[in-house]
């Protein structure tokens, strides 16, 4: 199988890279259409995986000064891709995300066919207009992760930005654990799967917690304090998605990935090991 990966050199790029060492890594702009008819027609893959996409550095607040770069990264190009790969028949996978939602849709998550209703930031602006532009379009697998982590220190990694933060919330939250959010993903892709699907561990967490977890197992010497939701508007540029999403249809495939407290104990038994081998 022959994968075509945009965005190969960014951080969801390098995840993908661990699961297919061997895709394609193509440097053209993805909302380019010539340039990506000429990648397309050039290595004929079997799959195109979209990870190319602004989530702003070091955090979504850089989206909302830097609006057109976000639309064409996170709506038009993948408008685009899913033009040209629909001309030529070929099944795409593109990363969308669940902070598209607040909330937790009266204890039941919110399933993938419920309409987004967070619109606090222009970078979850961005990506439910995009889910609603390609949706409708058939081959096209689309994949929500929320905050994704893992255990290593790199600045995208949840866990390490959660360690910088003096204040944390702990407003319970569906994250992913990218460990198994690539072994559900891999397992999708061969099934050839298309529609939209919440890519969140079983139950769910806040970053309170994860600064515990993280005190017990990694740094007994770390301090933070709670930070209260209405304060959080002090320390960030503009809101943040608080939400839980239903896994139902990731169940439904015979997928479910680890209950969440297990993988971020996990996460972070890694992270010490990274740490410490420094």
């Amino acid at each position: 199988m022959k994968v075509l990966l945009f965005g190969g050199r960014g951080f969801m790029g390098q995840q993908f890279l661990q699961i297919y060492p061997d895709a394609v890594v193509p440097s053209a702009d993805i909302a380019d259409p010539a340039a990506v008819a000429g990648v397309l027609d050039r290595e004929k893959p079997d799959v195109v995986i979209n990870a190319a996409g602004k989530t702003g550095t070091p955090n979504v607040d850089w989206c909302e000064d830097h609006k057109l770069e976000t639309m064409h990264a996170n709506v038009l190009g993948p408008i685009v891709l899913a033009e040209e790969c629909g001309k030529r028949g070929i099944y795409w996978v593109h990363l969308s995300s669940g902070c598209i939602y607040e909330g937790d849709n009266g204890g039941r998550g919110f399933a993938e066919t419920d309409e987004t209703n967070f619109t606090g930031s222009f970078y979850s602006r961005s990506k439910a207009l995009c889910e609603r532009a390609i949706r409708e379009f058939p081959g096209i697998l689309i994949l929500r992760l929320r905050m994704p982590f893992d255990g290593s220190s790199h600045p995208k990694n949840l866990i390490t930005k959660l360690a910088k933060y003096a204040r944390v919330n702990d407003e319970e939250n569906s994250i992913t654990c990218l460990t198994d959010f690539l072994e559900a993903t891999k397992k999708l892709i061969e099934r050839r799967a298309t529609g939209i699907y919440n890519m969140v561990n079983e139950g769910t967490i806040s970053p309170y917690r994860i600064m515990e977890l993280y005190q017990e197992i990694v740094d007994p010497s770390h301090s933070f304090e709670h930070l209260p939701l209405p304060a959080q508007s002090q320390v960030t540029k503009v809101g943040r998605s608080n939400c839980i999403l239903a896994t139902g249809k990731l169940k439904g495939e015979g997928i479910q990935m680890r209950p969440i407290e297990d993988a971020v104990k996990s996460a972070l038994l890694e992270f010490k090991k990274s740490s410490s081998a420094k």
